[in-house]
């Protein structure tokens, strides 16, 4: 019997999650915290991943330990420590900066489908990564990486494409992300055989 449900997310132990959704076929891995965010069908992270306000497309491979969103600090002021922002710990007459909260929650990043981002990755909040692309072990992801597009380093460069712009193109257009699940095992053995150009071939990509 499959492992894996359309109706209920695999959640590993000692896990932290708040406000967040799940898609079909999800995996979270144990003690992993997952904080107002969304993860679309067939997505998962393993172990110890720490991701909050983020929007996670199908199909997201997350290695273990990898960050998305991480909050920043403010710089601007005279200090950077969270007892700024975190009073209310601090002191029985202070208060929370409810205000600074609601500022990071609103600091979205955007992860695409397909994507893979490898372990203890780190991408910083507003960033955008496109369909396809993927981000090598322990990158640290300051700005948008395009689709299809291999990032490594700190900050993250390209490395190379990892596929060709057309055939890119071809698969984002094709968008086998939103095909149903039967249709996916149908196609599965080709997935496993065919090139990305020769798989586009055979089904009218």
């Amino acid at each position: 019997m499959a492992r894996l449900s359309k109706d209920t997310p695999v959640i590993h132990p000692d896990c932290q999650i708040t406000d967040s959704t799940f898609g079909a076929y999800v995996e979270i891995g144990k003690g992993s915290r997952v904080t107002h965010s969304v993860f679309g069908d067939y997505s998962y992270c393993d172990r110890h991943a720490d991701i909050a306000n983020a929007q996670i497309g199908k199909f997201a491979n997350i290695a273990a330990l990898s960050r998305i969103g991480a909050s920043d600090h403010p710089l601007h002021t005279a200090s950077c420590h969270h007892f700024l922002y975190r009073s209310g710990d601090y002191w029985d007459d202070a208060v929370h900066d409810e205000e600074f909260f609601a500022h990071r929650k609103s600091r979205i990043t955007h992860i695409g489908h397909d994507i893979w981002i490898g372990a203890a990755a780190m991408i910083k909040p507003d960033v955008t990564l496109g369909h396809g692309a993927v981000v090598a072990a322990g990158a640290v992801v300051t700005k948008d990486v395009d689709p299809y597009t291999i990032v490594a380093g700190t900050p993250a460069q390209p490395l190379r494409l990892r596929q060709p712009r057309e055939i890119a193109d071809r698969l984002i257009a094709l968008a086998w992300w939103d095909w149903p699940h039967d249709a996916l095992r149908l196609a599965l053995e080709d997935f496993r055989a065919l090139e990305a150009e020769a798989f586009l071939e055979r089904y009218g990509g």
